[in-house]
């Protein structure tokens, strides 16, 4: 039987230092050990055996030898994870038109690209197709670095706006060789959340002050990039810059021992990855603010597609690759879509509960991601936008 695998793009920024080579260490790490692989309804493995190498690597050298991971200057790297369900095809309750796996695809993409100039066009010509590279990704984390703001402690603004500034130039700089005749793009990230990396640095900082103190210090300076980016993609109403935020914190840093086990937040990566584009997307569709053709792309037809997604999120067993294709489709399953799109509270947990029963371990894992993002809201880590 064919795999219907459905993939979902991340793109992480951050300047160097930020914390990015570490929070993937630990976030892949986590997943690698063997209490959560025991608990887990699925398993998570790098597609390179040479990138799972490198990364538990980096992970037990933090573990047992308090040793943080090397970074890879001005090399944009793209990590490819096969998330696997354990229940059998034919488990109980099994959806046969929804998808059957997942796959997260992280770009890693070189701080220094936006603080320093290129060596030459050679290095040029890299961080083009290295930024191309992560056109397909729906959500970007643009890393806050929390020792950054510990450091300037009631100047937060300096740095806050050196920080945007980068990003915001280095964006403007990439446009013309990525934007093809001027056309914009209608694949590009769209949802831009403000990440607080090393959060255990600032402990009394919730993800409401945290998204307080951004919008004080910095408002201007979001928008001037939301303004940016709206300038590269298709249907600019369908953007969230600056609206969404989370903390992040990849292990507890002590004098003489990395504590891996104390993370905060990178829980949360897989399910913004796997579900908070399609309620967003669908959301944005409610409103009116993507046009036919670009409802089409963002939502898709099929088993992968929006409509998959919303059937293994809902348990349902409609057959939905033969009768939702194209954009007719997109539109006879609004529906189903706008159901999935507002699953939430008590019948989000039921509909868990019962493919938990049943094994279906599908629907199992893609309500878990929205309760987890429930929860993360609950415990101030994870702040989402209410456009």
């Amino acid at each position: 039987m064919q795999s219907r695998k459905r993939e979902q793009h991340v793109a992480v920024f951050g300047e160097s230092g930020s914390g990015k080579t570490v929070m993937l260490s630990s976030f892949y790490g986590a997943m690698q050990e063997p209490q959560f692989r025991k608990d887990s309804l699925f398993d998570v493995l790098a597609e390179s055996a040479g990138q799972n190498t490198r990364l538990v690597q980096s992970y037990l050298g933090m573990k047992n030898s308090n040793r943080v991971p090397e970074t890879d200057r001005f090399s944009g790297t793209s990590y490819t994870f096969s998330i696997k369900m354990k229940a059998r095809p034919e488990a109980r309750g099994m959806n046969s038109g929804a998808p059957d796996a997942l796959r997260l695809v992280w770009h890693d993409y070189p701080g220094e690209w936006f603080e320093e100039d290129v060596s030459g066009p050679e290095e040029a010509q890299r961080r083009v197709d290295t930024f191309k590279a992560l056109l397909r990704s729906d959500v970007a984390l643009l890393l806050v670095d929390g020792q950054r703001l510990l450091d300037q402690a009631g100047e937060e603004e300096r740095y806050l706006k050196s920080l945007l500034t980068n990003f915001h130039n280095g964006l403007l700089s990439l446009k013309d060789d990525l934007l093809e005749d001027g056309k914009r793009l209608v694949k590009f990230p769209r949802i831009w959340v403000m990440a607080l990396s090393k959060a255990d640095l600032l402990p009394d900082l919730d993800v409401n002050k945290f998204s307080e103190l951004l919008i004080e210090k910095a408002g201007d300076d979001i928008n001037d990039l939301r303004e940016v980016i709206a300038g590269l993609v298709e249907a600019p109403d369908a953007l969230s810059v600056g609206e969404d935020f989370m903390l992040l914190s990849s292990a507890m840093f002590n004098a003489n021992k990395i504590e891996v086990t104390e993370r905060v937040g990178l829980d949360l990566i897989l399910p913004m990855a796997a579900v908070l584009p399609f309620e967003r997307h669908v959301r944005w569709a409610q409103l009116k603010l993507l046009p036919g053709q670009v409802s089409e792309r963002l939502l898709g037809a099929g088993a992968v597609g929006a409509a998959g997604l919303a059937s293994a999120l809902l348990g349902s067993r409609v057959r939905l690759p033969a009768l939702l294709q194209g954009f007719i489709g997109v539109a006879l399953s609004r529906g189903l879509l706008d159901d999935a799109a507002r699953l939430a509270g008590d019948r989000l947990r039921e509909i868990n509960a019962d493919a938990v029963a049943k094994h279906n371990y599908m629907t199992a894992t893609l309500t878990g991601f929205r309760m987890d993002l429930e929860k993360g809201e609950k415990e101030k880590i994870l702040l989402r936008s209410r456009r």
